[in-house]
């Protein structure tokens, strides 16, 4: 979880927003994922993000604000982060059989909201 963690702050200072969330790490056997930049958005250079295996993390960007969250596909809590401040903090818990995609997505849309 401690990489976890680590992947969110990281990603949320540097990651810009989107309109919808975006898988950066999908909760698989890990790798890299390239995040790209897009125009009047809140990332401005383009980086690559390392996502450990079991990792599933989103990030939701627009022009003024970006909000970040991972947790464990084996874990019980998932945590995130935005450009509102504040650090990252435990966000929710997780399903008894893990966090999944859909429950981090929408931790990452509502971070990146209240951030705007």
């Amino acid at each position: 979880m401690k990489k976890a963690m680590i992947l969110a702050a990281l990603a949320a200072s540097a990651i810009s927003s989107q309109a919808n969330a975006t898988a950066a790490c999908t909760g698989g056997a890990g790798g890299n994922y390239a995040v790209t930049t897009t125009a009047n958005m809140f990332v401005k250079t383009a980086f690559t993000v390392k996502c450990s295996a079991n990792v599933v993390s989103n990030y939701s960007e627009n022009g003024t604000a970006l909000g970040v969250v991972a947790g464990s596909s084996k874990g019980k809590n998932y945590f995130g982060g935005g450009t509102a401040g504040g650090g990252i903090a435990a966000v929710g818990t997780c399903a008894t059989t893990g966090c999944s995609t859909t429950e981090i997505t929408d931790a990452a849309s509502a971070l990146k909201r209240d951030a705007s």
